[in-house]
This record gives structure tokens, sequence and C-alpha cells, in this order.
């Protein structure tokens, strides 16, 4: 896909995300939103290994979401691509729902069990270990929320990868300054990130998350790096990118739009979804 269809792409999904949430009457919407381009630079733009039609596939890559709150996004590009039918994203949430409100090892195309926040490196860190140990070239991406670096168990896993140089191993940090209830920097400062990680013995890149440019930059040598350092990618974001009234802020994280702010937001996803297609069609005239 080239920038203008992943772009499209990115719309779509967003869309998709808060009309299932809204169907199902609960789902995270804000922090799914932030991760979109994240998500959509990895499985459509060439960085992923992995077929739809084989999920257990021996060679492919594993992607572990350890912010398994931010499902919303991972389900609906699961959908699309063809991991199960699309038909499941009307039945999220409810009794005997393949897709509940946090990921499942039971969904194909889910490598973990995530909810609980602090896990997904160390998992990662060890799957990337078996790889190396067993000469396999399949890589292991987690995406982390950055209020999750606060835990502990993070930095051990940090200090684990470092140590036993896991090039396989890429971590991308989902750097939208806020938490649960906050911003990050008020109840346990993060900064400076990129200085901390580089002191646990990681290669840090830092790019805009919004940016498939820079996403795809950052990821295009992945298969091809020298380096003997795990990866670690601090993409800055937006959280609840895409609505207005949701970006940036600490009173959206797991609260549904009502009355009034369904239609504004709606609105909006739509206009932006618009906005493009007419974007690129332009651009194909010229």
């Amino acid at each position: 896909m080239n920038f203008s269809d992943l772009e499209c792409k990115a719309a779509g999904i967003r869309l998709q995300i808060l009309e299932t949430a809204l169907n199902a009457g609960k789902g995270h919407v804000p922090p799914a939103f932030s991760w979109v381009e994240i998500a959509v630079a990895l499985f459509y733009g060439g960085i992923l290994r992995f077929k739809p039609e084989e999920p257990r596939w021996p060679e492919r890559d594993r992607f572990i979401l350890s912010k398994g709150h931010g499902c919303l996004t991972l389900y609906v590009i699961l959908a699309d691509l063809g991991f199960f039918p699309k038909s499941e994203l009307d039945r999220f949430g409810g009794d005997g729902s393949l897709l509940a409100g946090h990921p499942d090892i039971a969904i194909p195309g889910v490598e973990i069990v995530s909810g609980s926040l602090g896990h997904g490196l160390g998992i990662g860190a060890g799957l990337a270990l078996a790889a190396k140990m067993d000469g396999q070239d399949w890589l292991v991406f987690t995406l982390l929320g950055d209020g999750e670096c606060n835990e502990g168990s993070i930095w051990e896993a940090a200090m684990f990868a470092s140590h036993h140089k896991l090039s396989n191993l890429v971590a991308i940090i989902d750097r939208n300054h806020l938490g649960a209830t906050d911003f990050t920097e008020n109840f346990v400062s993060l900064e400076p990130l990129a200085l901390r990680w580089q002191s646990f013995g990681w290669e840090v890149v830092t790019v805009d998350g919004h940016s498939f440019s820079q996403l795809l930059e950052a990821f295009s040598n992945v298969r091809r790096r020298t380096s003997q350092q795990p990866l670690v990618v601090i993409a800055n974001t937006i959280k609840g990118k895409g609505v207005s009234f949701m970006e940036g802020s600490p009173l959206w994280h797991h609260r549904l739009p009502k009355g009034q702010e369904v239609q504004i937001a709606l609105q909006e996803l739509r206009s932006r979804q618009e906005q493009i297609h007419e974007q690129t069609s332009v651009t194909g005239r010229l």
C-alpha cells in the first residue's frame, strides 16, 4: 500500500472501532485510536509476516499487544484481513462472544492473553530468545502502553533482552502521555524515556506515531539490522486521535460518547475518511 492507501485504511479502522464499541456499549476507544497508524503500518505496510488462513503458521512474526485494553484496533484489523469473519465484530463483548474486552489466545491472530499490564515485553523477550536458540528468523513485535512502562516487570524484561542480545525483538511504545486517569508525567515521570531505554542497552528510535513515512522508515530495516541490541520505537501519539473532544484528554480512557457526542464523533471520523478519498482522487487525476 502507498501512503494514501494506508491513510485511508487507518480512517476506516477508526470508524469501525467506534461503531463496534457503540454497538456493544463498551470498549476502550481512545487507547485504541492512539495506535491505529502503528498497527496499520505493521499489518498493511509489509512489515509483519503472517498468513490469515494459517494463524499458527510456524514462520509467522509474533505480534504481542501488551496494552490489551486497546484491543479493538487489533480486532478490527484481524477481521479485515480475514483471520475471522467480520460478523464477529457485531458480537464484541457479548455473552459467549469470540471477542472479549481483552485479547485471548482463542482469537485467531492473537498470541497471548493480555489485560494485566506489564507482561507483554517479558513474554516477547522469552519468545525472541526461543527463536534465537532454535535458529528461527521470525521476529517479535510488542506494543506497550507508556503508562505500563512504570511497571518493574518492563524494566526487568528490558535488562533480560539486552543481556541476551535479542536483536529479533522490537518494542513499540504508544507514547500518548496519558494513563487511565491522568498524564503520565503527573504520577510517575517517564522522561527522559529514550535515554532510559538506551541506558538499558537498547537501540532507540523516536517517531511521530501518526506518520506512516516515519513509522515505515523505523521498521524498514528490522530484518537487516546488524546491531545485536533489541530495538525500541518510541511512537509519539495522541490518545483519542481522530475525535476532537477525546484527543489528549485525561477524561477519555474507557468512556463512550453519549447523546450529541456520538454524532459529533461519527461525523468527524466520516469527514476524515471522505477527505482522504477526495485527496486520493485528486492526486490520481494529476
